[in-house]
């Protein structure tokens, strides 16, 4: 690689993590300003989780389906137009004058960030020399986590001190700036990609292993989004937070998160599978904390940042894992194996805020940390089998 690519592949990440960070932050926006927009709408709180379950669905769908038909597209060209499709999304988020049209800008958004995320994960890798790729894709990944630490509760503070669809208007110039650091900085030369066919989906879906690591994701990850999405009426109505401090607890968590999602990076490279077992235990025991210390202003804080601690930590194992196994039974459709993975994380999300919103209505948000404690109990149980097994094997 010439001398004159290296401050070219800088800049290309720079723009790469810029879109990553409007994407992150706009995933998690609405968790902090779940008691705005239900006093906004009249809605119910279970109504407002929906914001966070549907869009979650949306990348669902969008992650496999058109990275699939996108793959013909050069890279750039595909890139400029999930990002102009991000800031249609939110841009109708901010502008909806009922419920169901911010639902469908959210869904809007949703199918932007699916293939945003395959996509940019295979620029990344592909403008830096081979031996720098998992350090260029981490950068372009810190967009995500520094989301998670400023985006969400900058936009909430915004909401909080203006009005909620200002903070979807803060995304939208976030996106904007994506979309010209993009235009200008991502190189137009770009190898293109093998052709991806609808088909992979199947040769995915037929492998147990395969179906096992996207179930575990799944589950796993989701049980956190039972107590997540709904974090802020609990830390106001159980915990007594005044919504000011809510912002800066939020902030403090996506710290946790970061420093999570940092070590279990880590954890993942010797020995994945063992590493996701010991980490879904450390979550579900975080889960079932908060259950206990929910009256408690002080327990209960540390329990919710324990949370945060494990939420994010086995992101990189899963996501390594679920390539790892097609690298090694499904070589032909490696990509379709991410992008499902993505997919299955989604899922998680889905079900996580849709069970959490299901027991709000029929029981109580006091309930929510038990059921999040019994999905990644689940998924720990399967990862330990799934280990005992391959190490018998052995």
């Amino acid at each position: 690689m010439s001398k004159s690519k290296k401050p070219n592949a800088k800049l290309t990440l720079l723009a790469l993590a810029i879109s990553a960070f409007g994407i992150g932050s706009t995933e998690f926006i609405s968790v902090g300003l779940l008691p705005l927009i239900t006093d906004d709408f009249g809605i119910s709180l279970s109504t407002a989780g929906l914001t966070v379950s549907i869009y979650a669905l949306g990348v669902t769908v969008g992650a496999p389906l058109l990275t699939a038909l996108t793959s013909r597209l050069s890279r750039k060209t595909v890139l400029l137009l999930v990002m102009s499709i991000f800031i249609v999304g939110n841009l109708a988020v901010a502008l909806a004058p009922n419920f169901a049209l911010l639902l469908i800008g959210r869904i809007i958004s949703a199918l932007a960030h699916g293939v945003f995320m395959s996509i940019a994960s295979v620029i990344a890798a592909d403008v830096v020399e081979p031996n720098k790729r998992a350090s260029a894709i981490a950068f372009m990944f810190t967009g995500l986590t520094l989301a998670t630490v400023t985006g969400v509760p900058l936009g909430t503070f915004i909401g909080q001190v203006t009005d909620w669809r200002m903070s979807f208007i803060f995304i939208v110039v976030i996106g904007i700036v994506g979309l010209i650091s993009n235009a200008f900085l991502v190189p137009s030369q770009l190898s293109k990609g093998n052709p991806i066919s609808i088909r992979d989906i199947g040769k995915v879906l037929g492998n147990i292993r395969m179906i096992l690591i996207l179930f575990i994701t799944a589950i796993g990850y989701g049980g956190a989004f039972v107590v997540y999405t709904y974090v802020s009426p609990i830390l106001e109505q159980y915990m007594g937070y005044s919504p000011h401090t809510v912002v800066i607890i939020l902030v403090v968590y996506g710290i946790c998160v970061a420093i999570g999602n940092t070590l279990g990076g880590h954890f993942a490279n010797h020995n994945p599978l063992r590493s996701i077992f010991i980490i879904f235990v450390g979550l579900a025991l975080a889960l079932l904390g908060i259950g206990f210390t929910l009256e408690s202003p002080i327990m209960g804080l540390i329990m919710v940042l324990t949370m945060g601690l494990f939420m994010f930590m086995n992101v990189p194992g899963l996501q390594l894992y679920a390539v790892l196994l097609s690298e090694k039974y499904i070589p032909s459709a490696i990509s379709m194996a991410s992008a499902l993975n993505i997919s299955a994380f989604n899922i998680g999300i889905f079900l996580g805020s849709y069970i959490g919103g299901f027991i709000i209505r029929h029981q109580s948000l006091a309930h929510t940390p038990i059921y999040g404690f019994l999905m990644v109990m689940l998924a720990a149980i399967v990862t330990l089998l799934w280990l005992l097994f391959d190490n018998k094997k052995q």
